[in-house]
């Protein structure tokens, strides 16, 4: 039986460093060891971009349905016309739609199973907005597609640090009202599952964030933290979730305090991000945490300013790869290790009672 990996990758924003850092992370022939990569994309663009950076032949076996990729082969299957203009460093709506082209055939396959895991390169939020794609970002895009009730929660990580986010891409003015008691809550309870079952954390320590300076200075600054953030905290943990806090976020990055927790929960995008990524340098990885399939990215735009120059560096959409491999692995073992449980015996005090044979059904 194949147990390979199947990894679909999406090719992003057409006119950004996508196939750029695909083509640099394929030409690695260790990554066939690992997984069956599945781009979707065209074989004609990613052509038209090797030429470009003056690399050697990379052979693409070139597939109309998952199904059919090869295990030792890189495969694509072509999800845009023939026809399609490609101009590096520019924001089109041609770059637009046939991001969402490949977005939406890889997100067809992985919730069909077709896929094991996605991993997408960076889109621009702004041109791929239609009628098919009305959100802020993938994570968004993702969690509607994964269904009724399904909520996500935007992770991002590497080897040192994991740093979720309650707001994800909110304009500032509006994350206040946005930061809830029951909000927190949830996400907190997304985080720490999403620790045991994708990071194989046992009994994981989540930091949770102020939202103002200084934590509020005892409501000098603001009250959410008194009013909203330690009554969410104090929720959590009676649900049996390990959380702490709320610390303030510039003393919380600058000791180093998040050495002692397997996560950080940060009210905003920038109050965790920008910190992440300055500490993460290349290896960060974006991951969709809280749904029924595996989604990772690089942790970068789609740097226009460097497209077409073969200057962009793989090093991240390769950490999003073996990312990538790493979740599918601890979903599975994880589901295995709670497949079957044993029942629960439930002895009345002071009668006779017998005890189970729990090998019989």
């Amino acid at each position: 039986m194949n147990n390979k990996i199947k990894i679909g990758i999406t090719h992003g924003d057409i006119n950004g460093v996508g196939y750029e850092i695909i083509l640099k992370l394929l030409e690695d022939n260790r990554i066939l060891e690992l997984c069956t990569p599945v781009i979707y994309g065209s074989a004609k663009i990613a052509n038209y971009y090797r030429k470009g950076m003056e690399m050697p032949q990379l052979p693409l076996n070139q597939i109309s349905d998952a199904s059919e990729a090869k295990d030792d082969a890189n495969n694509i299957i072509n999800v845009v016309g023939e026809d399609v203009r490609v101009e590096p460093g520019q924001s089109t709506e041609e770059g637009g739609r046939a991001a969402f082209a490949a977005l939406s055939a890889a997100v067809d396959d992985l919730t069909a199973g077709r896929i094991d895991a996605l991993v997408t390169a960076p889109i621009n939020k702004h041109n791929i907005q239609s009628p098919e794609f009305h959100f802020p970002g993938h994570t968004e895009y993702l969690e509607s597609r994964a269904g009724e009730g399904a909520h996500s929660l935007m992770v991002l990580f590497n080897d040192r640090l994991r740093v979720a986010l309650v707001t994800t891409h909110l304009p500032i003015a509006e994350i206040a009202h946005a930061i809830t008691t029951e909000r927190i809550v949830e996400k907190l309870g997304i985080f720490s599952r999403s620790l045991e079952q994708d990071f194989s954390c046992t009994h994981p320590r989540i930091a949770v964030l102020a939202l103002n300076p200084h934590a509020g200075d005892g409501g000098v600054i603001g009250t959410e933290e008194a009013e909203i953030i330690i009554p969410a905290i104090e929720q959590a943990r009676a649900a049996g979730i390990n959380c702490y806090g709320p610390y303030a976020a510039d003393g919380f990055f600058g000791a180093e305090q998040y050495r002692h927790f397997d996560g950080v929960l940060a009210m905003y995008h920038d109050q965790g991000l920008a910190p992440f990524k300055t500490i993460a340098m290349e290896s960060g990885v974006n991951f969709t945490a809280g749904l029924p399939f595996v989604r990772t990215s690089p942790d970068h735009g789609t740097g226009y300013d460097i497209a077409g120059k073969g200057e962009a560096s793989e090093e991240s959409i390769r950490q999003a790869v073996y990312a990538a491999i790493d979740i599918v692995r601890s979903r599975r073992n994880y589901a295995e290790a709670h497949r079957n449980p044993l029942r629960r015996q439930y002895f009345d005090k002071g009668k006779d009672n017998v005890v189970l044979d729990l090998t019989k059904e």
